[in-house]
């Protein structure tokens, strides 16, 4: 719009395109002559603001910014001769936007209003609008009370003699003025007000006077005009009446009221009149302000000023003076504006320039408001007491003229002055100059009005202190009107009359400089108007005069300047793009200012018509124009191209279309012939169908009467046979009665028999147990126990005496001690008693000096009786006046309650406004509530992020403090030559050239920078000291371990020798192995007579429903029998261990070899205590027992020394097995051991060579050797580990299954005993009680280890375990679980110091791992599931009632109890944080090199890309394998990492952020490197992009996983995408790009425009205009300027709170943790 033809929007737009870019507040100055339409274009200027940028809520700020344009005009513009619509005020109004420039509000700042037109007007000119549109709508109803009529009839409106304007209708006026009220929130009450008081200004100007004499005037009685003013202000018609005709005078001593004259009351009402309308006018502007006024912070704003235009008349007075003054003051602003900056530029730019002059109006501004101008000698007449307006003139002359050029006197009157101003000369009358510079009214006019009933009225006179003067005068002229501030200012006392001492002048003047300090500080731009004609005629252009016009406002300087100068002007950058078409791609250089001279030198060869600055290119009249020429051929060329192919396309598509028409067209037919045939098909079925139902029915008939009788014959005999049943039921019946009562009979008999047997039974089996008992005591009583028991009621009498002695010993101490109590207080009582009788003496001698006393009183009483009869008369006097007094008080409570209920009254209608606003308020501050919800959430989210990356530069620097400290101490802690590195088995972390064992040490030292190895560093004592102590103790280890060694090597020599000597040791062992053998076939007799006695009993019951599985007998006989089987292994161990010691006692007596022998089995015994291998001893024995059967005879009866001997045999060769493994065992121990032993010697010589070489390198050198090599020894030492890890695991899953295999023999073996077993063995052995299970230990979900213990449980659970066994193998999160159970221990014990120990060394030793394997994802994930699980326990057992609610009551009861850990959770969160964002890392270093060839360079859809585009060259990747990746394998990596999460039990909301990272990071990568490449901008590329986007969705759909906010992050990717296929011509296409591409950046979607290569003749590049053509759609959008995506940016991660249903108490610790140590409470 800015390119077109001079218009107020080109303007406005302008104003608002430069407050967007330039972030500065602007000013739209509008100026001219009265009538030229300033006004009307300040209007279209707000107009076009609020529509251009609508408002920031729903409360329509800009139709409120358009609806305060009616109500100002109405109540502050009039017509005059030159304009019907004129101004008679100046505004400023301030337009306010938000950060995304939509209106928010506006404030209005009024100027020097016109009151003296209220009063009286020239002829063919108006009052103000607003009381002729009153009159005008004087016949509605609501208007009925004011009591208007005709304009005609009052004289504030006739004296002009025109009170109609041709083609206005001022009822319609005034319907738009009332609904602008409406808009603004002016109420119908205050509307009402408003239009009362205005009407009663109407009333007041047609009240009269008639004369007394020269001195005085009255008013006619019952004067209707003031009865109508007093009734619609409401005030009293009598005090207004008085005071209309009266003044008071005010001296230092006296007031005096005075009558005035008839033209004095005249003068006084017209001033009264104005200074009401004056009031009211600021009131409406202060209510428009408050309308406008908004409670959001203002950005920028633009201003709109609309001010009276230059004006001179026949007659010009102090009003034309001051409008005249400011257009001064505004053609110097544009002055400055236009010529000298204009000037200035050139001059900056460098440009070869003269200067040209121009009017300066410094000089008439100057006589105006200098110290001694006009205005200032005005204020000093005003301040004189007799002060004229002709002593004033003669100030003038005497002053200014034929001193100052600009100030001229008329030849015939000395009354007047002319002063020549920019536009014109313009002669000023100084008649009433005085009066309107001062601006006064009677103070007790005021006073009347604001003691009104009309609660309006005294609102308009709240700050009328101010502006009131003590004195009585006439006003006229206009009044200043400012912004009125939102908080009134509280002065001191004297600031009242110094405001009020300010004239008009002095008001005016400062307004005028605030004004132009606000518009210095914006940024102007100018409306000039031109009048065409001073008649009003339409279509009637006066040159002369609009030359004049054109003149005096400096316009003909500005075109001489642009004629002269350089008009058009571009920078660099924007003549580049503009006229980028016109350039080859060879002119196209780095440089833009080279580039730009280069081409204008072919395309302008005469090099006057420009020239360049530094900034800019500037161009003469007409070069723009050539230039744009070019580039529309240009531009044409390419359209006529376009249009070629665009033709061809559309008559393809146009046979295309009329082929499908054909085809459809054949459709129809064959498918109206299918229908034919189909409707013939229907017919003929029906048909069929009809004659079925009816033969249907006539077979159905004929069934029914057939049915019907065979019916009643089956009832006939059905009831036959159903009496017979009953009869033969009832026979039944009783004959099974009398069967029970004889079985019943029978089974009683046979019950009774046999209760009896079991009673005698019962008898006999008790006095076996009684004659059993009988002998234990017998046994007892001979012992010394039965004697310590008898006497133990004994010494229980004995205490009981002695205690009784203690007790009365304790009541005689009591009894004394009261006795020696009341000894004290029988002394103190007569000390007492004498006291007293001293003190009666005194008294008593006291009395007699009383009795003298009184008679001295008894004087004074005398006196005293005078002295109350005075006051009672005094009290007389006083009740009488109290009397008056309370009379008074009641007439002024009265007068009082009487205001009270009216201000009651004003209280409920005040509560109804308040209740109103409150309503319209809580509107507001919900909608604010909700949009400062939605900034919180973003503040939290960017704090939260914040906060995240502040951790993760905290964890960075950790690190590098950490590395720095390392490296400190690689320095000092450099070992002497010939030193000695330890063992190996240490841990990296105590082992990696510093011991953390000695990190306090070198905490310690002062840290100090190494110098180069020139400058020899002076030795620190403490420091060598420490050294030589490290290395001692270094050499100390060294010889622990090599004594550990040959310690194991004599354990194996000795085990040698026991194997030669084995065979002197037979007789012992065979004395052994039969004792072992009686022992346990002794237990197995017992346990088979037990079993054999059970199913006795139960064989003994009848019922078989007793005995059956699932019975509950059954069920506890079951249950007894387990126990037994478990006791049963129980006594076995304890059998074995007696009999050992038996055989041990009984070898001590022999000699010494045969005790050492005993010792030796002693050691062997024990080591078979574990029940398998004593199992399979026992089993050996029963088949040598089974084997040896047929041969027993042949040594003795029963065959016990041939069993023993075989038995023993068995036994001797499972130890000889034993010792043959132990001794292999020893042997492979003792050759690993020299192995390590001589790796260790290897890697101590290699250490010192290593440190060697690095003594001679540079510190940085040698600090990266050191860490290289401390890496490779870690990586090889953790291949070792993890080798012998799966060897372990091996071998343990081998044991179970061996295991399982003994249990299940055992098993069966034990059954198949019992069944062999005979009846008779059973009866033989007496009977035993069976034993009832105990019940198993409930545990309570804690683990309980030592403190010594806890680096153990730490280095076991966290430093040396391996996740990926865990994960497979375990329940997840079975560390958190671990450490959680520990932490409840401890404070279970309220054990302060292990519960901070622990939580300590576990955070410090998970971030140890994650230093050590942090590039390993499993373990960074790993160990982020298990921290996450810790943290969510933390807070599940915390015992707060927010994470208490999903706990069972189970759980509930292991919460802490006596410690709150929510420190210690923030640590954990921040540590989780630390451990995200190095995930997140490490996802990142493995995606980032898959992530450019899978999405971009692999084609997914073969042929897709198709051929290359010419002209670009092939790239080629710094990475040699990098095309290796696709598609495929950025799939497989995600679903590993998804696996590896899910397997350590990941919370799923955990999962869903760090999917939702890895698609940014592949959405980020995979733009940025779109961006940069052209030779992927193509269609092709587009189609494959959005497949291999697809497949990404697709994956989180199987995942499920579409809600993790994953998909939002492509959004940018797939915009590109669809930006590379769709169509990039028409304004449509632009349109819909624009809408389409809401998530890229402007600066992305014109790259991908400008880098769109085609890659066959189909397609075409992007025009430049289309691309301009986007640009300047985008140019409203904010967004970043920024090109690339942040590829490095993580969301912030949180962390939302996850119970666990698992119970604590049953949780199992595997012994592949090798936590043997510690145990379940």
């Amino acid at each position: 719009m800015g390119d077109m033809d001079p218009h107020i929007f080109a303007v406005a737009e302008e104003a608002y395109k430069q407050m967007a870019r330039d972030e500065r507040n602007q000013s739209i100055i509008v100026s001219g002559e009265s009538g030229a339409g300033k006004t009307v274009s300040a209007k279209y200027a707000m107009r076009y603001f609020a529509t251009v940028s609508g408002s920031a809520n729903e409360a329509n700020v800009e139709e409120k910014v358009l609806a305060s344009n009616p109500i100002m005009e109405s109540i502050g513009n009039a017509k005059t001769t030159r304009n019907d619509n004129s101004s008679r005020f100046g505004k400023y109004i301030e337009i306010g936007f938000d950060k995304r420039y939509r209106i928010i509000g506006a404030n209005m700042r009024t100027y020097l209003l016109e009151k003296s037109r209220v009063v009286f007007q020239a002829e063919e000119e108006r009052n103000y609008h607003i009381f002729y549109q009153l009159c005008a709508s004087a016949k509605l109803p609501e208007f009925k009370m004011l009591r208007l009529g005709n304009a005609n009839y009052f004289h504030y409106t006739k004296q002009g003699g025109s009170p109609v304007i041709e083609g206005i209708d001022d009822a319609k006026e005034m319907a738009h003025t009332r609904q602008a009220c409406t808009l603004l929130g002016i109420s119908e009450s205050y509307q009402m007000g408003i239009f009362r008081i205005l009407a009663g200004i109407l009333h007041l100007g047609n009240v009269g006077f008639t004369s007394r004499d020269s001195d005085s005037c009255t008013i006619p009685p019952k004067h209707e005009p003031l009865t109508i003013f007093c009734d619609l202000m409401g005030v009293d018609y009598e005090e207004m009446c008085h005071w209309l005709c009266h003044r008071k005078l005010a001296t230092t001593t006296e007031t005096y009221i005075k009558p005035i004259s008839k033209l004095q009351a005249t003068n006084a009402r017209d001033a009264l009149a104005k200074h009401i309308y004056a009031k009211l006018f600021n009131w409406i502007v202060d209510h428009v302000n408050q309308a406008l006024h908004s409670a959001v912070k203002q950005h920028s704003f633009i201003g709109v000023l609309d001010i009276y235009g230059f004006e001179t008349f026949e007659i010009n007075s102090f009003e034309q003076f001051c409008i005249n003054y400011a257009n001064e003051k505004l053609q110097q602003q544009f002055n400055m504006h236009v010529f000298k900056l204009e000037q200035e530029e050139y001059m900056k730019e460098q440009i070869p320039w003269t200067l040209i002059d121009f009017y300066d109006n410094q000089p008439c501004i100057n006589l105006i408001e200098s110290k001694l101008g006009i205005l200032d000698l005005l204020d000093e007449e005003c301040k004189m007491p007799k002060g004229t307006d002709d002593t004033w003139a003669q100030k003038l002359y005497n002053t200014h003229l034929n001193k100052c050029a600009l100030f001229e006197k008329p030849r015939l009157s000395n009354k007047a002055f002319i002063i020549q101003h920019f536009a014109d000369k313009v002669e000023y009358q100084c008649e009433g100059f005085l009066e309107k510079n001062k601006d006064t009214v009677f103070e007790e006019q005021i006073k009347v009005l604001k003691s009104s009933k009309f609660k309006m009225l005294p609102e308009l006179f709240q700050d009328d202190e101010k502006s009131i003067s003590p004195t009585s005068a006439t006003s006229s002229g206009r009044t200043l009107l400012t912004r009125t501030p939102a908080k009134p200012t509280k002065g001191r006392p004297g600031q009242a009359t110094k405001e009020h001492k300010k004239t008009v002048g002095h008001q005016f003047r400062n307004s005028l400089h605030l004004l132009m300090e606000t518009l210095n500080a914006t940024t102007p731009h100018y409306v000039r108007c031109i009048k065409p004609n001073d008649f009003k005629f339409p279509f009637t252009f006066d040159e002369k005069r609009a030359v004049q016009q054109l003149r005096a406002c400096g316009v003909l300087e500005t075109i001489r300047i642009s004629a002269a100068g350089f008009p058009s002007r571009w920078t660099y950058q924007e003549f580049f793009s503009r006229y980028r078409v016109l350039m080859k791609q060879k002119d196209v250089l780095g440089d833009r200012k080279q580039t730009c001279k280069n081409v204008l030198e072919k395309l302008i060869l005469d090099k006057d018509k420009y020239q360049f600055g530094k900034t800019k290119i500037f161009f003469r009249a007409g070069q723009v124009a050539y230039l744009e020429k070019l580039r529309a051929d240009k531009l044409r060329a390419a359209c006529i191209r376009i249009q070629k192919t665009i033709r061809g396309w559309l008559l393809r598509k146009k046979y295309l279309r009329m082929r499908k028409a054909a085809i459809t067209v054949q459709r129809y037919v064959r498918g109206y012939q299918a229908r034919c045939y189909a409707t013939f098909l229907r017919r003929t079925k029906a048909a069929t169908i009809i004659q079925k139902y009816w033969r249907m029915y006539v077979v159905r008939r004929r069934y029914k009467i057939r049915r019907a009788a065979t019916i009643v014959l089956q009832s006939y005999l059905r009831g036959y046979l159903a009496r017979n049943r009953y009869r033969k039921i009832l026979r039944e019946h009783k004959v099974v009665i009398i069967q029970k009562w004889v079985r019943g009979w029978l089974a009683q008999k046979h019950y009774k028999r046999s209760i009896r047997a079991i009673i005698y039974l019962q008898c006999c089996f008790r006095r076996m147990m009684a004659k059993r008992e009988l002998k234990k005591l017998k046994i007892e009583a001979r012992s010394v126990e039965r004697y310590k028991k008898l006497h133990i009621g004994m010494e229980n009498k004995i205490m009981q005496l002695q205690r009784k002695v203690d007790e009365q010993n304790k009541d005689y101490k009591c009894l004394m001690e009261k006795l020696t109590h009341l000894e004290g207080i029988y002394n103190t009582e007569t000390e007492k008693l004498r006291s007293d009788l001293e003190r009666l003496q005194l008294s008593e001698e006291e009395a007699k000096a009383a009795t003298k006393r009184v008679l001295s009183l008894q004087e004074e009483i005398a006196k005293l009786r005078k002295d109350l009869e005075q006051t009672r008369s005094e009290k007389k006097s006083i009740e009488e006046n109290a009397d008056r007094y309370k009379q008074e008080t009641d007439k002024l409570v009265s007068s009082l309650t009487e205001e009270n209920t009216l201000l009651k009254q004003e209280k409920e209608t005040l509560n109804h406004l308040i209740v109103e606003q409150a309503k319209e308020m809580t509107e507001t501050m919900e909608k604010k509530l909700i949009e400062e919800t939605k900034q919180l959430e973003l503040d939290l989210n960017d704090e939260r992020l914040r906060y995240q990356n502040l951790l993760n530069e905290f964890s960075r620097l950790e690190e590098r403090y950490d590395d720095l400290k390392e490296e400190m101490t690689l320095m000092v802690n450099v070992p002497k030559p010939g030193h000695k590195r330890t063992d190996s088995t240490h841990s990296s972390n105590e082992s990696e050239y510093i011991f953390s064992s000695e990190f306090a040490e070198t905490e310690d030292i002062p840290s100090r920078t190494e110098e180069p190895s020139e400058k020899k560093v002076p030795l620190d004592m403490s420091l060598f000291l420490k050294l030589q102590k490290r290395v001692t103790e270094l050499e100390q280890e060294k010889q622990v371990m090599q004594d550990e060694l040959d310690r194991k090597e004599e354990q194996m020599l000795r085990s040698k020798a026991k194997e030669e000597e084995r065979p002197q040791i037979r007789g012992a062992e065979l004395e052994y192995e039969s004792l072992k053998r009686q022992e346990l076939e002794s237990e197995n007799k017992k346990l088979k007579n037990e079993l054999n006695e059970l199913r006795k009993a139960l064989s003994e019951k009848g019922a078989p429903e007793v005995t059956a599985p699932g019975a509950p007998a059954y069920r506890v006989l079951m249950e007894q029998l387990t126990s037994v089987s478990e006791e049963l292994d129980v006594r076995k161990e304890e059998v074995l261990i007696l009999r050992s010691q038996l055989v041990s006692q009984k070898e001590a007596i022999q000699p010494k070899n045969t005790m050492t022998d005993s010792t030796i089995l002693l050691e062997d015994v024990q080591k078979m205590k574990d029940k398998g291998e004593i199992a399979q001893a026992y089993i050996g024995l029963k088949e040598t027992n089974r084997a040896s059967a047929m041969n027993c005879h042949e040594l003795n009866e029963d065959g016990e020394l041939w069993l023993a001997y075989e038995g023993l045999k068995q036994a001797n060769r499972l130890l000889e097995s034993q010792l043959q493994s132990q001794k292999r065992s020893h042997e492979n121990e003792a050759e690993v051991l020299r192995g390590e032993i001589q790796s260790l010697k290897e890697e101590n010589n290699r250490q010192q060579q290593l440190l060697a070489q690095n003594l001679q390198l540079p510190p940085e050198a040698r600090i990266e050797a050191s860490l290289q090599h401390e890496i490779t020894r870690l990586t090889n030492e953790n291949l070792d580990l993890m080798e012998q890890l799966e060897k372990q695991d091996k071998t343990v899953r081998k044991l179970k299954k061996q295991l399982k295999v003994f249990a299940k023999k055992i098993g069966e073996l034990e059954v198949g005993q019992m069944e062999n077993i005979s009846p008779g063995q059973i009866i033989d052995e007496p009977i035993r009680p069976v034993n009832i299970p105990r019940k198993e230990k409930d545990f309570q979900g804690m683990l309980e280890y030592k403190k010594e213990d806890e680096q153990k449980l730490v280095k076991n659970l966290i430093l040396e375990l391996k996740p990926r066994g865990v994960a497979v193998n375990l329940i997840p999160g079975l560390p958190a679980y671990i450490l959680f159970m520990c932490v409840r221990h401890a404070d279970y014990l309220n054990d302060d110091q292990k519960v901070r120990s622990l939580l300590t060394s576990t955070i410090n030793s998970i971030k140890k791992v994650l230093k050590k394997r942090g590039d390993d994802f499993e373990t960074v994930s790993f160990w982020l599931s298990n921290t996450c699980r810790f943290l969510h326990c933390l807070k599940q057992y915390s015992g707060e009632e927010g994470f208490m609610k999903h706990n069972t009551s189970r759980q509930n009861e292991h919460c802490l109890t006596n410690f709150d850990l929510a420190e210690y959770r923030q640590v954990l969160s921040d540590l989780a944080i630390q451990i995200y964002q190095q995930l997140v890392r490490v996802l990142e270093s493995i995606l980032q090199p898959m992530i450019v060839s899978g999405m971009l360079e692999h084609e997914t859809i073969q042929g897709m890309s198709g051929v290359k585009a010419t002209g670009l060259r092939k790239r080629t990747s710094s990475i040699a394998d990098e095309g290796a990746y696709t598609l495929d394998s950025i799939l497989q990596q995600l679903n590993s990492f998804h696996s590896v999460m899910c397997q350590h039990g990941m919370d799923p909301e955990l999962i869903k952020q760090v999917v939702k990272q890895m698609f940014y990071i592949v959405g980020a990568v995979t733009l940025n490197n779109l961006l940069l490449r052209k030779d992927m901008c193509s269609w092709s590329k587009g189609m494959q992009i959005r497949y291999n986007v697809s497949q990404l969705e697709e994956w989180l759909r199987d995942k499920n996983l579409m809600n993790s906010g994953a998909k939002e992050t492509l959004e940018p990717l797939i915009q590109a995408a669809q930006l590379l296929q769709v169509k990039k011509k028409t304004d449509e296409d632009a349109e819909a790009i624009c809408s389409m591409c809401n998530s890229l950046t402007t600066a992305q979607i014109v790259k991908v425009l400008f880098l769109y290569t085609p890659v066959n003749e189909f397609e075409e590049r992007v025009s430049v205009s289309f691309i301009r053509t986007i640009q300047v759609r985008l140019r409203d959008r904010k967004d970043s300027p920024q090109l690339l995506m942040d590829a490095k940016h993580t969301f912030p991660v949180t962390f939302p709170f996850n119970p666990s249903s698992l119970a604590l108490e049953t949780i199992q610790i595997p012994a592949s943790l090798g936590l043997g140590f510690i145990s379940r409470v």
